[in-house]
């Protein structure tokens, strides 16, 4: 595995799925993989799971790992081509990426949607710098589209608690004070749709998510019925995709409840982290008995060792 950015770079989920449970089972018994293997997380911008989960992962597994934080650790980085660099950008990532390259045997890194430019944001292109020039392989651990250890430790998570055979697992959009990109959504509706799951999701108008991820979702203008029945709830907010980065409601009626989980059949109540209290989800939900938020967020660390592991073994 060269790259892990969608469900199709890691191939069949079931197998994944068992690598997953065979590294949180037996998190160091692949020790003599990594040994004298290097990873480098590289971070455009903050984190606190993604952080933790992946160097802890990359330990697990007997890696050395040295974390980068552009913006305090590094030169900034120019990334046009064909500019003048006579700004405040003394080094181009034409040269600073194969240089990292040197340096380890895997690459990770996190960069955030600049709600600037949509086209610029869904081309990846920073993401796809880190590929094509770095010559290792490349893990994204969340780029302006996509966040997919996140919604793989979501299937993780998932499977682990599923009462039924086919549950029905609701997408639901939150208000929120801030602009926050389209990556978690995204990759949690790419990977269910590739999961055995009945997907519905369910947001105010104007929120739809881009076509490329929503092909064959249904999605339900109505919270409330949307919920009705489900098995597993994950809330998330996220800024329009029509009209780019923009905040066009912040409707508390849309906020995660214990009316709206009543409506279940006794769903798990899931979130990324971090979360705004008693604006995306209340009190009462995320402290109740069936919020696995925490369950959730400790399979970060199961999904990024699965991921490195199958890299390991692959070069």
């Amino acid at each position: 595995m060269k790259r892990f950015l969608t469900p199709s770079d890691i191939g069949d989920l079931q197998q994944a799925l068992k690598d997953a449970a065979e590294v949180k089972n037996n998190p160091y018994g692949h020790q003599h993989l990594g040994k004298n293997k290097t990873a480098v997380l590289i971070f455009f911008n903050s984190s606190l799971r993604t952080r933790l989960s992946t160097q802890k992962a990359a330990t697990n597994l007997g890696m050395n790992v040295i974390v980068l934080d552009i913006n305090k650790d590094g030169w900034q980085l120019e990334t046009e081509f064909g500019v003048v660099m006579d700004g405040d950008k003394p080094e181009h990532i034409r040269e600073a990426v194969p240089v990292i390259g040197q340096y380890c045997d895997i690459i990770a890194v996190r960069s955030f949607a600049k709600f600037e430019d949509k086209e610029e944001d869904y081309s990846e292109r920073l993401l796809n710098q880190f590929i094509q020039f770095s010559g290792k392989p490349v893990i994204s651990m969340e780029s302006a589209t996509r966040h997919p250890l996140q919604a793989f430790a979501d299937l993780v998570t998932i499977e682990e608690h599923r009462k039924v055979k086919r549950p029905k697992v609701v997408l639901t959009w939150a208000p929120h004070p801030k602009a926050l990109p389209q990556a978690v959504p995204n990759s949690f509706v790419e990977w269910m749709k590739e999961a055995d799951v009945d997907l519905t999701v369910t947001h105010p108008e104007g929120y739809e998510l881009a076509p490329e991820f929503m092909e064959g979702v249904q999605v339900e203008y109505d919270q409330k019925k949307a919920f009705e029945g489900a098995d597993f709830i994950y809330a998330k907010s996220w800024a329009s995709f029509s009209e780019y980065g923009k905040v066009l409601s912040t409707d508390r009626n849309w906020t995660v409840d214990e009316e709206k989980m009543a409506l279940t059949n006794d769903a798990k109540f899931m979130h990324c982290l971090p979360v705004r209290r008693n604006m995306v989800v209340s009190d009462g939900v995320i402290d109740s008995p069936n919020s696995i938020v925490i369950e959730e967020a400790a399979n970060r660390v199961v999904s990024a060792q699965a991921v490195l592991k199958r890299m390991l073994e692959n070069l």
